[in-house]
């Protein structure tokens, strides 16, 4: 019988959430039905600085023993700048981001080189927080998948689409639920 390698999904709030809301804790939810997956909820609360929300993931990803080729980043907001900026420095499995704070003028390297095998962005159109626009022009640079829904920044009406969206990329990048997992 072969030892399939743990895939880990790490997941970053934004700037005014927690490990604890509800994109990300539905999106761990889903993530840890799959077999040889480990989700992990970053906390970020301790700090608003996006640099040490970014060496937070790295510590995060360092203590798990997670290689990136088995390295799934999933972030809302300041989270999905987290997870670009940690995608930017070492190439990952996947890189899932719901309305990620890019291409703004007051965050640091803000158009960062998303480098991961898969990449998904997902953004409201009526986002008031981050504007769609600028995140549309870095998408078509780097050729990166990009889904625009009726929905404002926190995306609160789409929660069940941007989960299933979410099913749909952790597929697409390899991992499978062949069977129930007992908790």
């Amino acid at each position: 019988m072969t030892r399939q390698t743990t895939k880990h999904v790490f997941l970053s709030h934004g700037l005014e959430s927690g490990p604890g809301g509800t994109k990300i804790q539905a999106m761990k939810t889903l993530a840890e039905t799959l077999d040889n997956v480990q989700a992990h909820a970053i906390d970020h609360r301790s700090t608003k600085d996006p640099a040490v929300r970014l060496a937070q993931m790295q510590e995060a990803i360092a203590n798990s023993g997670a290689t990136p080729e088995n390295t799934i980043l999933a972030g809302s907001s300041m989270g999905g700048w987290v997870c670009a900026q940690a995608s930017e420095q070492t190439q990952v499995l996947g890189c899932f981001l719901l309305a990620p704070a890019l291409a703004l003028p007051d965050y640091p390297q803000s158009s960062p080189r998303i480098q991961a095998r898969h990449t998904q962005i997902i953004h409201g159109w009526h986002d008031d927080v981050v504007p769609v626009m600028p995140v549309i022009k870095l998408a078509r640079q780097q050729a990166l998948s990009i889904l625009l829904l009726s929905d404002g920044h926190r995306l609160e009406n789409s929660l069940d689409r941007v989960v299933e969206e979410f099913r749909q990329f952790l597929f697409r990048a390899g991992l499978t639920q062949t069977g129930t997992r007992q908790k």
